[in-house]
């Protein structure tokens, strides 16, 4: 009988060897002067003293997301070089509504087969988005687990921290009736209802990844791989001019129904006009091969808008000039007096 090895196994430690060596230059190139170690070691040092000493109370603030079934469209495309990006900007978004400055990322790359080519891609995007965020991606693992994923299957989730002053943490506590309600758009799905968007697609639509549709401008796979909008400059653009946030909500799965209420205090809902921002025709198409009614699309998806602002009313315009450089800016509803719920009218 030959020797068996690890390899024999279904695991390649030369594979994830080759995989660090792709990507271990782009992820220094993250790095600021407060990181302490490099790849390699059995976890990651940060300085926090330079930082800290620009806040009176600090609070960290962290979060963990993933990217979900849309790993299945990048895999369907061969195409992974925006999947970090998603994975970095859903996780900074969550932190971001707290008034977190975002300051270290830690990612986790699983799947049945190890292929350093795609980690090197994947890392790529994440790379890039960290960059953009002034974030430093300190460390990650890859995990190569056979039987565990099925062929194919990728996995990818992501621990982001942040610190935010404590007086200055944004909770919604102040939120009143008569607050109005601003949405940022998204540029499509970002990373939610994935499973619901290939249903509808490639179930029922009998579409596949490189058909297009006249409603679309690209193909129907690189039109669910838009890559997920990272607003980190829009929140400190608003809040660096003084504009009193009272309330920010990332829109992410569960829609405006499900995540405006996550920060309303007791006794405030709020009604949201639809219409009042413009379609993204991917929704559109959607909502018509699966005949989905209204509230079920804005339960399952972001409809167009990626990030909510509650401001008082004579904010509104001031928070519309600080943001005309970035992104347009739509009233899209109001806080009422009543029950921590959505209301669509």
């Amino acid at each position: 009988m030959s020797k068996l090895d690890y390899k024999s196994a279904g695991v390649n430690i030369d594979a994830g060897n080759e995989a660090v060596e792709r990507i271990k230059d782009g992820v220094k190139s993250t790095f600021t002067s407060n990181v302490l170690t490099g790849l390699g070691s059995f976890g990651s040092l940060y300085d926090l003293k330079p930082i800290l000493e620009n806040y009176e109370n600090p609070v960290m603030v962290q979060s963990i997301d993933g990217v979900g079934t849309k790993t299945i469209i990048a895999r369907k495309m061969g195409k992974f070089d925006t999947i970090g990006i998603d994975l970095l900007s859903a996780a900074a978004n969550d932190i971001l509504v707290m008034g977190a400055q975002p300051l270290t990322f830690l990612d986790y790359i699983a799947n049945d087969k190890l292929n350093p080519e795609t980690v090197e891609e994947i890392v790529s995007g994440m790379v890039r988005a960290c960059k953009n965020t002034g974030v430093s991606l300190v460390g990650g693992e890859t995990a190569e687990m056979p039987d565990t994923y099925l062929p194919g299957e990728h996995d990818l989730v992501g621990i982001i921290t942040g610190v935010v002053e404590k007086d200055m943490i944004i909770t919604g506590e102040t939120i009143r009736s008569g607050d109005a309600v601003l949405g940022l758009p998204s540029n499509g799905l970002h990373t939610n209802g994935y499973s619901f968007a290939r249903k509808l697609f490639f179930e029922i639509g009998g579409y596949e990844v490189n058909d297009t549709i006249p409603e679309l401008e690209k193909s129907v796979g690189l039109t669910l791989l838009e890559p997920h909008i990272n607003y980190t400059n829009h929140v400190f653009a608003t809040l660096g001019a003084g504009i009193d946030v009272k309330g920010i909500a990332h829109i992410t799965g569960g829609g405006l129904v499900e995540n405006i209420p996550r920060i309303l205090p007791d006794g405030c809902g709020v009604e949201i006009q639809k219409g009042s921002w413009p379609n993204i025709p991917v929704f559109d198409v959607m909502q018509s091969i699966g005949n989905v009614a209204d509230d079920e699309m804005f339960r399952a998806f972001n409809m167009g808008i990626g990030m909510v602002f509650i401001v008082s009313p004579n904010n509104v315009g001031s928070a519309k000039n600080v943001l005309k450089d970035l992104t347009e800016v739509y009233e899209i509803g109001s806080v009422v007096s009543g029950e921590s719920k959505v209301v669509l009218k």
